[in-house]
């Protein structure tokens, strides 16, 4: 019986097919260092983020009438003021002295009509000559009352209780009809303005809870509340206004920016995993030293950690990284400095 025999070359192939062999299995049997996290209870939270700022409730423009020069300015941005109070001054000079004129008028008009009514109760004149005289007083008199009126536009007073947050005019200015001297915010507490997307208006609603925080207040969140939804959009910026009642307005400002997140839903005990260790619909998982791919239900999602709704028991190890290359089955064994639970709330 005749033996197989190889040539050089073939027996060369075969040793590197054996050897691929063996660093194959070797490869597989070799565990896998990966990190995992373990899926444990928190609180879901679903939020719209905006971003908005914070504004007066009531905004007060303080204008005259007519028009004139600027002659005093009585208060500055930042003052209180009270209803009534004269904040600032119109060069009233010319109406001053319009007014002189009219009294003298309206004195001479009066002792006409005084002279008119002993003269027809003596019967000298007839009573068409009193009725004259009643009538050029009564327009004596209006014309002095309307040029007091006049007059006394020239005098900005604040029509509510408030503070200054503006002021846009300076002494020797000339003030146009109608041009504000100085902007006042009254009658109500602070709220903040923000735009939200016209993809998630739909779910807003007055009443829901805002977390609130900006950057002039680092390391602080407030509470807010939606007021109220603006019923007509922009639609270049494809946005709507939001309004939201501050529940502690004294540390903002007037212009600060703010970040809001309107809290659309709560949930307590959800099964929470990092949003990045879920791709198409599953979750990685370590289980008895092997790897195993685990489909998943999510509810909501968060920008680093999202909600599971099956699929998955709490306690499980979530395979976060290295998500590349896995396999079936395959042996795995996490690092130990990688083995963390994750935090009790999710915000998105």
């Amino acid at each position: 019986m005749s033996r197989l025999k190889l040539s050089r070359p073939l027996w060369l192939l075969l040793a590197v097919l054996v050897l691929a062999a063996a660093g194959l299995l070797a490869w597989w049997l070799r565990p896998l260092s990966v990190s995992t996290v373990l899926a444990t209870p928190g609180v879901a939270i679903d939020a719209i983020y905006a971003s908005g700022a914070v504004e007066p409730t009531v905004v007060l423009p303080v204008a005259p009438r007519s028009g004139g020069i600027l002659a005093e300015l009585r208060v500055d941005e930042g003052a209180e003021v009270r209803k009534g109070e004269v904040l600032a001054r119109l060069d009233d000079a010319d109406l001053a002295n319009t007014v002189k004129e009219l009294e003298a008028k309206a004195r001479y008009a009066s002792a006409q009509y005084a002279r008119a009514q002993d003269l027809v109760r003596r019967g000298f004149v007839a009573r068409t000559e009193l009725d004259r005289g009643r009538s050029e007083l009564d327009a004596a008199n209006a014309a002095l009352r309307r040029a007091r009126a006049q007059r006394g536009f020239l005098a900005l007073t604040a029509p509510e209780d408030g503070r200054v947050i503006r002021r846009d005019g300076e002494i020797g200015q000339f003030i146009a009809p109608g041009q504000a001297v100085l902007v006042l915010a009254c009658c109500a507490p602070l709220r903040v303005t923000a735009q939200v997307d016209e993809e998630d208006i739909a779910r807003l609603q007055p009443g829901q809870p805002v977390v609130l925080s900006s950057d002039a207040l680092p390391g602080r969140s407030f509470d807010g509340q939606v007021a109220e939804v603006t019923p007509q959009g922009d639609p270049v910026a494809r946005s709507y206004r939001v309004r939201i009642q501050l529940t502690t307005p004294e540390p903002f400002q007037i212009g600060m920016t703010v970040d809001a997140n309107i809290i659309v839903a709560r949930h307590e005990g959800a099964l929470l995993v990092p949003s990045a260790a879920i791709r198409d619909a599953a979750v990685w998982v370590l289980r008895d030293g092997r790897l195993h791919r685990q489909p998943v239900r999510t509810g909501i999602a968060g920008s680093e950690r999202s909600e599971i709704l099956a699929g998955l028991d709490a306690g499980s190890q979530v395979v976060t990284g290295p998500l590349e290359g896995l396999s079936e089955g395959r042996r795995a064994r996490a690092e130990p400095a990688a083995q963390e639970k994750l935090p009790a709330q999710a915000l998105p």
